[in-house]
């Protein structure tokens, strides 16, 4: 095996965090694989490249040497993929991608129709499936590039947060808590909620959040749980109850005046998407182009 710009990514990661563990967490790995990388990489060379100690993590001579290498190689790949970037405005070709649920529903076609007019050359092709087909259409090298909501622990799977997402509440247009900015914890626990199942990946961002202000999950009062996004924004417009859902998945709903976000106080209910790709093997040069628009952007703006 030769050496590989995967392993000095991991090298680089360890080295300015300190520990595997830190390290680990960035790069959405498993400590066990990040470990597995640097042996290899040690093995390669010939030499020890970090010295292990029950109290901190240190550089070898070794290390030290290869450190600025891997630093320079990191600015290169991305230096690199700006410039092809900013170079292929006349972008032609086919860009395939594929996301989860609510980013192929409700993010993607709104940041798609920007990149589009950017690229007017460029054929673009959306598919909308769960993580675990993602994941395995780019394992099988039947996708290059996908969107999911939580990180992929994969050492063969690269993982990179792109975009932030918020959840806020979702009330409907004649709701006594509609006309407010913001809300206290307290007097939304008071309402009925409508719900996404057990499980899903909205739902677990806000119990988690709830958790965290000392809030169980059984105080709220859900009165009804739905298997579909478009299902809970349903029952929110009949006034069923209230939500929690992103900004981007209401855009509409919100446009025409049948639903308001409100804000909690004191609370972010915060969740990362994530671009994920083969660790080997190159991006097409449509893909490559659309990751360097996604993290340029970062989908801030645009999930609001």
């Amino acid at each position: 095996m030769g050496l590989n710009f995967h392993q000095l990514h991991i090298f680089y990661s360890v080295a300015t965090r300190g520990s595997f563990s830190a390290a680990a967490q960035a790069l959405h790995m498993t400590q066990p694989a990040v470990t597995m990388q640097i042996q290899a990489l040690e093995e390669y060379f010939g030499t020890k490249l970090l010295h292990r100690s029950t109290k901190k993590l240190q550089l070898s001579e070794a290390g030290q040497k290869l450190f600025p290498y891997a630093q320079r190689c990191l600015e290169l790949v991305r230096e690199t993929e700006d410039m092809m970037s900013n170079y292929t405005l006349d972008l032609q070709g086919k860009l395939v991608l594929a996301a989860s649920l609510t980013i192929g529903e409700y993010v993607l076609p709104h940041l798609l129709g920007t990149f589009a007019k950017l690229h007017p050359q460029l054929d673009i092709h959306l598919r909308v499936m769960n993580s675990s087909q993602i994941v395995e259409g780019i394992r099988s090298q039947q996708l290059h590039l996908g969107l999911v909501e939580a990180p992929v622990a994969d050492a063969d799977i690269s993982v990179e947060p792109v975009m932030e997402d918020e959840l806020l509440l979702i009330v409907p247009r004649e709701h006594p808590l509609a006309q407010a900015h913001e809300v206290e914890l307290q007097d939304m626990l008071t309402y009925p909620f409508v719900l996404r199942e057990q499980g899903s990946g909205t739902r677990s961002v806000m119990e988690e959040a709830l958790r965290e202000q000392g809030v169980l999950p059984d105080q709220l009062q859900v009165v009804m749980e739905l298997g579909s996004t478009g299902a809970v924004k349903s029952a929110v417009e009949a006034g069923i109850g209230v939500t929690m859902l992103s900004p981007s998945v209401v855009r509409h709903e919100q446009a025409l005046g049948l639903v308001k976000a409100v804000r909690i106080q004191h609370i972010r209910m915060k969740r990362q998407f994530y671009a994920v790709h083969a660790q080997s093997g190159l991006l097409s040069l449509p893909a490559t182009t659309f990751l360097t628009f996604l993290r340029n952007r970062q989908g801030k703006e645009l999930l609001q």
